[in-house]
Formats: C-alpha cells, sequence, structure tokens
C-alpha cells in the first residue's frame, strides 16, 4: 500500500509539473500541449489557417471579436494561384498549417486523412465539442471517413429547402403573352405551354430595339446548369436508381426523353443557334441586351443581366418585371412533385480539419466549436450586436446600413464588416428565433428570389448519399470514369443539335456502345460499392 502511494505521489507531481509547462508555453508561445483548464481557454495563441475561399487578413471588426472571445488570432494562409497544387506541396513538404479548409469528399481531402497529416476529431468532439455535437446532430455520423472517424467539420450544412435550377422568363414579356394570371400563383408550366410561349414570343417580337429576337438562351460555358436544369424537369436525379442499384443517369429511359426535347426546341429555332459555344460573358451580355425571353440555369447565374435589365428600364415601366424570374416547367407525364430541380447536399461544401502539426488541438476544436455555436454563427453571418444589428423582441434584427451597404457592394462591405467573410461551420437554415444564419443571403430577399422560392422549393432534395461514390484518383476505374464522362459531355451536344429527332437516337444509341466499350459497368459496380459502403457506415 505504501509503496502504490509513492507511485501515486509521484504521477500527481509529475501532472503538476506538466501542466504548468504547458500553460507557460500556451501563454509566452502562443503554442502549448492542449491544457485544457479553464484559466487557458482565452490566453494569447495564434493559428496558421489555410482557407482557399479568402486571402483577408484576420482583422477585421468580426475576426477581432473572435479573437476577444476566444483568444485565438489566425494568420491566413492563400495560395495566389492553384489552391490544389499549393495543398499537394505541403502535404508533400510536411509543411503544415494548423489549419486547413478542403474540399470535403475530395481527393485531396483523402489524401491527406490516408497520409495522417490530418487528424481524428472524434475525442476532441467528445470532450470539449458541446456545440459541435449540438448543431451538426447526425451531420457527424453522415461526414466519418471509412474507418469510422470525423477528419472535418462541414460548412454550409443542413439540407435547405431552397431553389436551384429552373427555367427563367421574363416577367413583362410573360404578361404580354397572356399568362399573367398564372406568373405569380406558384403553378408549374407544362412542358408544351412551355414551349408554346417561345413558340408565341418569336411570333410577337421578331426582332426587339432593332436585333433578332431570342425565344431561349443557354450558356455553353456552364454546361453544368443546363443539364441540370433539363433533368429537372424530367425527375432525374444524380443516378438512376432501379431496384436499389445505381446506374448511371443515361440509362434512365427518361434520358433520350430530355435529349429529344431539347434537340427538338433547337431544331425549330426556339433555342439560341450560338449557345454551345457561348461563353458566360456572352451569355450575360446577351440577356441583358433585353431581346432574350428565357433561359434554364441557377437563379444567382443571372442575377447580373437582370440588374442591366432593371438599370435599362424605359421611364414609366415596371423595372422589376423586366427581369427573368424563375418557374417550374414539367416534362411528359412528369407530375409536379417529381421535378428534381433543386439538388443540394447536406453535408456541404469544404471541411475544416486541424493538421498533425498543430501544436494545441484543444484550443483549435474550442474555438470551433464556439464558431459552431448559435453565438458564433451570429457573428460570422451577421457581425457585431450593437453595430451591425440588434435583438429586438426575441429576434436578431439586422440594422439597415449593413443591408444598404451589401447591396451597394457585396464584396466592399464583407471586407469592411467581416460579415459574410469567413464561412467556417456554417450552418443551413434558420436560428432558434427563426432568422436565417445567412444573413445577406438570406434574410433581404427580393421579388425574384421570393417568386422561385414559391415556384421551386418543393424541388429540393439531398443529394448526400450519392456524392463522391465514384473511383478514387489514380486507380483504373479513375481512367475508365474520365472516358465515359467525357463521351456523355461530346454526345450531349451533337444529340442537342441533331438535324433529325431520328438522329438524336441513333447518336444515343452510338454513345452507349463506346461508354459500355470504356468501362460503363465496372464504373456502375464502383459506385454501388462505395454507395452500399456508405448506408453501412451512416447506420
Amino acid at each position: 500500500m505504501k509503496k502504490l502511494n509513492l507511485v501515486v505521489s509521484a504521477v500527481l507531481v509529475l501532472s503538476l509539473l506538466a501542466g504548468c509547462g504547458s500553460n507557460s508555453a500556451s501563454n509566452e508561445t502562443g503554442s502549448g500541449a492542449g491544457s485544457d483548464s479553464a484559466a487557458n481557454d482565452t490566453a494569447p495563441i495564434k493559428l496558421t489557417w489555410f482557407d482557399k475561399n479568402t486571402g483577408d487578413a484576420f482583422t477585421n471588426p468580426v475576426a477581432k471579436a473572435i479573437t476577444e472571445k476566444t483568444g485565438v488570432t489566425v494568420e491566413i494562409q492563400q495560395p495566389t494561384g492553384n489552391p490544389l497544387e499549393k495543398l499537394n506541396l505541403m502535404l508533400a513538404s510536411n509543411d503544415l498549417p494548423d489549419v486547413l479548409m478542403l474540399d470535403r469528399g475530395s481527393d485531396i481531402m483523402n489524401k491527406y486523412i490516408a497520409s495522417g497529416a490530418i487528424i481524428p476529431l472524434n475525442d476532441l468532439i467528445d470532450q470539449y465539442g458541446t456545440n459541435i455535437k449540438k448543431m451538426y446532430g447526425d451531420t457527424l455520423k453522415k461526414t466519418r471517413s471509412a474507418d469510422g472517424k470525423n477528419y472535418y467539420l462541414a460548412n454550409w450544412y443542413g439540407l435547405e429547402k431552397y431553389p436551384v435550377f429552373g427555367f427563367l422568363m421574363r416577367m413583362d414579356m410573360l404578361k404580354e403573352l397572356g399568362v399573367g394570371d398564372k406568373v405569380n400563383n406558384g403553378e408549374p408550366f407544362t412542358a408544351q405551354e412551355f414551349e408554346d410561349l417561345l413558340v408565341k414570343f418569336k411570333e410577337k417580337y421578331p426582332t426587339i430595339d432593332g436585333k433578332p429576337s431570342i425565344p431561349m438562351t443557354l450558356n455553353g460555358e456552364d454546361m453544368g446548369s443546363v443539364q441540370w436544369t433539363f433533368k429537372g424537369m424530367f425527375g432525374m436525379k444524380t443516378y438512376y436508381e432501379e431496384n436499389g442499384e445505381l446506374k448511371k443517369d443515361i440509362r434512365d429511359p427518361r434520358y433520350l426523353d430530355m435529349m429529344k426535347f431539347i434537340n427538338a426546341l433547337y431544331n425549330k429555332g426556339l433555342i439560341d443557334k450560338e449557345w454551345a459555344t457561348m461563353k458566360t460573358k456572352q451569355y450575360e451580355q446577351k440577356i441583358a441586351a433585353g431581346n432574350v425571353f428565357a433561359t434554364a440555369n441557377a437563379s444567382w447565374n443571372v442575377g447580373a443581366p437582370n440588374t442591366l435589365l432593371k438599370a435599362d428600364a424605359p421611364e414609366g415601366t415596371n423595372k422589376e418585371e423586366r427581369q427573368l424570374y424563375q418557374f417550374k416547367v414539367l416534362g411528359p407525364n412528369i407530375a409536379a412533385d417529381q421535378t428534381t430541380y433543386g439538388p443540394k447536399s447536406s453535408l456541404g461544401w469544404d471541411g475544416v480539419t486541424i493538421s498533425k502539426t498543430n501544436k494545441d488541438p484543444v484550443r483549435t476544436i474550442k474555438m470551433l466549436d464556439y464558431l459552431a455555436s448559435e453565438e458564433g454563427q451570429y457573428l460570422l453571418m451577421w457581425g457585431i450586436e450593437g453595430k451591425d444589428w440588434d435583438m429586438k423582441d426575441g429576434k436578431h434584427v439586422p440594422r439597415q446600413e449593413v443591408l444598404d451597404a451589401f447591396t451597394k457592394d457585396w464584396n466592399e462591405a464583407s471586407k469592411t464588416t467581416g460579415i459574410r467573410k469567413w464561412t467556417w461551420m456554417i450552418k443551413n437554415g434558420p436560428g432558434s428565433d427563426g432568422t436565417p444564419y445567412d444573413l445577406i443571403g438570406r434574410y433581404k430577399s427580393d421579388p425574384t428570389t421570393d417568386l422561385a422560392i414559391k415556384n421551386l422549393a418543393d424541388t429540393a432534395y439531398d443529394t448526400a448519399p450519392y456524392d463522391n461514390l465514384g473511383p478514387a484518383g489514380g486507380t483504373p476505374e479513375a481512367i475508365m470514369e474520365q472516358k465515359v464522362s467525357e463521351t456523355i459531355n461530346k454526345y450531349y451536344l451533337k444529340m442537342a443539335l441533331a438535324p433529325t429527332e431520328q438522329q438524336v437516337t441513333d447518336m444515343y444509341n452510338q454513345m452507349m456502345k463506346e461508354v459500355e466499350a470504356a468501362g460503363l459497368a465496372k464504373l456502375e459496380k464502383v459506385y454501388n460499392e462505395n454507395y452500399q459502403t456508405r448506408l453501412e457506415l451512416w447506420k
């Protein structure tokens, strides 16, 4: 017993000495062994932080408030060139910052995990992540790696019922074309009604301001938005699922119907003949010129031309109605609730990680836990209470000058105030008082957004189960996937621009032969194996 007491005493002495040493290092140098004593929670500490999204210095009012709350100052590291190249270089040289923001589910994230360059967060979250566990909930289960551990904390997580893609049409012209009773009530257009509108527009306006009118234009440089809008119309998702098995979307029977529909509009002269080679700048200029009736896109991608259309509104006209508004169009035999215009992942975009060289992961996770809290969310996204917003009757209320500043110049307002500059740990949706965490993106609405929500919010669906199911980089299957994707993209344009409907079918059949030869079946096996592994991991 005496021997045991001596051992215990020795351990206690060593523990106290270690604790003193840790606190001293943390207070004096800003890095320590990670003491969790309350006295050390706000001692000055500096973290180096790789953020591919912003290179601003951590000196704005929001940054200073974070430092005041947590004791942490951040040295932002952002590459001047390609972020991926910088990340690969840091990994190879083992010259790692304390914290890294990486693309969630990406090859580079997988490399950092496999090499041990970033640490698992589970124990840290269990001990110090009260707010993280409360806010993230089941998301933590779904962002686990294959080994069952969490290596990152997602941002923009949580499924948000919010419109993404849709068919956009000029409101003033819709009313002139005789559908004014339908444009504001959330009612969808059928495929035939949409086509009839394009025809009527062309007949009513052969030219506008001396320029040939264009019923519909598309952005050839943003094929993703074009494809996802038409897929949404036909109720298609990331994969074609049949009897629980995932297949490439081109196997969906509706895929060929979709291509025939696009091709028919093109051959009837209802889609801009130049769309396939058009760049984004040209696309925006074309819409802003005022002679385009419709397009297919995400609503935010027409923000710039809509602003110009309003600015050029003739005196005495309703400038708000001169904009393109987003609507739901139903594919043949597709019900309104079957459309899939709103693909969104509940698991977000980026992941905040802690590197293996971080000298104080405890203080780091405590800072992240603060940022994940409601208080932290409103600080990051709304700014400083009493300066940028006030609490009135239990609700966050933004000051009008802040909203006005963002309306005038978003980038400058964000840089000056710090609001929405750092998007670490951000959650979609409203806080406990019902106000959205994303002040600038969600609080202040406008007529185009309001109608888009009414028309398309119910088309949102969670893509998270299907995200990043492809083969690992550098594998033979990854080469197959690249070949298959290139083939599909090549034939997409060929089918869209084909001279006849029969040629669309012929090209589709030829495409299927080529992708089968390129290894489509092997790829689909990988998708399904990864899918089943994911479902098992999420249990």
